[in-house]
C-alpha cells in the first residue's frame, strides 16, 4: 500500500461527494414528475458547487506544487 497524504485524502473525499451527488440527481431526474422545479433547480445548484469547489480545491492544490 503506497502513501497517501492528507491532501489526496481530501481530493478523494471531494470525489466521493461529487459522484454521490451526482447519483441522487440521476434518481431525482428520473423521478421528474414527482419533484418540482424549484426542487430540482436546487439539487442542480448544490450539485455544481459540489463540483466547483472540488475543481477549485484541485486547483489550489495543483498551484501549490503538492499535485502530481
Amino acid at each position: 500500500m503506497g502513501h497517501i497524504s492528507f491532501s489526496d485524502q481530501k481530493i478523494k473525499l471531494i470525489g466521493s461527494i461529487v459522484a454521490i451527488s451526482g447519483i441522487e440527481l440521476l434518481k431525482a431526474f428520473m423521478n421528474v414528475g414527482n419533484l418540482s422545479d424549484r426542487h430540482l433547480a436546487w439539487m442542480v445548484g448544490i450539485h455544481l458547487t459540489f463540483i466547483i469547489s472540488g475543481l477549485l480545491y484541485a486547483l489550489m492544490d495543483r498551484l501549490q506544487g503538492k499535485g502530481h
